[in-house]
């Protein structure tokens, strides 16, 4: 039986997860896909988010373990069709592993010319150019996967979303191309951040691991453009933050580099980079860089400080700075600092019944997240006020993931009980 066969649906129309996959409610598919095991299901629904072009919602399926290996060509998009789209989630499904072996090289080099095209010409003037429409370009911001949002155009009937920057990334890494570190580069800072070009350019460098690399990094850091900083500082971060040999031989000159930034950096968002880049270092030293920001007015950088004095779990006991950063950290007028600060006391060693009081007084908080957090703290410190703590939570909202914290205090209950 195909894919195309299977799956049939309950008497009288369409399953669920076609319907949901159709009408492009991403929410909803993910809702399904929690509740439901049917993989058979799962391989004919990503066949048809592929061929509506919503490549959020087929990688949502892949995520869930859709098998697009069962999918047949006939039943796919062309790879031309995805690159035309723009689409990098798109494109990343159809190259998934299973199914990539389909593509032949010199197929693989047209969709790479044919994404630099793009890339290179831009997009409104493709799109003029094929569908031969003068008039004013439609141009809305979307999500094109869970982490990215792209600015999609609609001319003449024709929708086209701008990321053929990072499928253009995407097809030189699989064809083992190495693009140079200036080109990535200028590719990331023609977009926003949260654009799939800059993330594919970060991971992509990150991952060489090499002194050329760094110190071109390293070099941007006196960059009179704050967007230049804030690429250099991520990039950074992520080489030390993958490096997972014995050496280690970014850890050193990263805490240096990041210690002495954080005087001088005036730009908060590239500030706030910095901050998180020490917080992934177990070391005094990035504790003492981190403290002076703990009051600071923005809260992203409070946040950092949250998030970074917790990631020293070797240690009995915070600092006493650290320790009065966190507590009154855990206090703060921001939902998501009040959550981080909750979450390192409730990860850390420190048994200090200051902290346990603190997370108990959070179980009254206003925000639902912030409480679980503080049950899931409770039941590690092995304080019987999480269980209590647990039975008043309200419901979760509708399509709410498995809140694992939440299944520390049934672990708790059974040490309590001599199981």
């Amino acid at each position: 039986m195909g894919v195309g066969e299977g799956a049939s649906g309950s008497a009288g129309g369409e399953p669920a997860l076609m319907s949901a996959v159709r009408t492009g409610d991403t929410a909803l598919v993910e809702s399904l896909l929690r509740e439901d095991g049917d993989h058979d299901a799962r391989d004919v629904a990503f066949c048809l988010a592929v061929r509506m072009y919503a490549g959020d919602i087929a990688q949502l399926l892949l995520q869930y373990g859709a098998d697009p290996g069962q999918c047949g060509p006939d039943e796919l998009l062309p790879l031309r069709a995805a690159v035309d789209s723009g689409s990098p989630a798109l494109v990343e499904a159809l190259l998934d592993s299973r199914i990539r072996g389909r593509y032949g090289e010199s197929e693989l080099l047209e969709m790479r010319d044919l994404a630099r095209h793009w890339y290179e010409t831009g997009v409104d003037t493709e799109m003029r150019r094929r569908t031969g429409c003068q008039d004013g370009l439609v141009r809305t911001r979307v999500q094109d996967d869970e982490y990215c949002s792209v600015d999609e155009y609609v001319l003449g009937g024709m929708t086209v979303r701008e990321g053929h920057a990072a499928i253009l990334t995407d097809l030189e890494e699989l064809l083992r191309i190495r693009t140079s570190f200036e080109e990535l580069t200028a590719r990331a800072l023609a977009h926003d951040p949260d654009h799939p070009a800059w993330g594919r350019a970060t991971i992509l460098l990150a991952h060489r691991r090499d002194q050329e690399t760094w110190a071109a990094a390293a070099a941007l850091r006196t960059h009179p453009e704050a967007a230049h900083r804030l690429f250099g500082a991520e990039l950074l971060r992520l080489t030390h933050l993958f490096d997972d040999s014995d050496e280690d031989a970014f850890a050193g000159p990263a805490l240096d580099l990041f210690t002495d930034w954080s005087t001088e950096e005036e730009d908060l968002a590239v500030l706030a980079e910095v901050l998180v880049a020490l917080g992934e270092h177990g070391d005094p030293r990035a504790d003492a860089a981190l403290l002076p920001y703990a009051g600071h007015p923005d809260a992203r950088l409070r946040c950092a400080v949250a998030r970074g004095l917790g990631t020293w779990p070797e240690l009995p006991a915070f600092s006493a700075s650290a320790r009065a950063a966190l507590l009154v950290l855990m206090t703060d007028t921001d939902t998501v600092v009040r959550r981080s600060a909750c979450l390192a006391v409730a990860e850390g060693r420190d048994r200090d019944p200051v902290f346990t009081d603190a997370m108990a007084a959070l179980l009254d908080d206003a925000d639902r997240r912030v409480r679980v957090v503080a049950v899931y703290g409770l039941a590690l410190h092995d304080d019987e006020r999480c269980v209590e703590g647990a039975r008043r939570l309200p419901p979760a909202p509708p399509g709410t993931p498995h809140e694992y914290e939440l299944d520390a205090v049934w672990r708790y209950e059974r040490r309590r009980d001599g199981h």
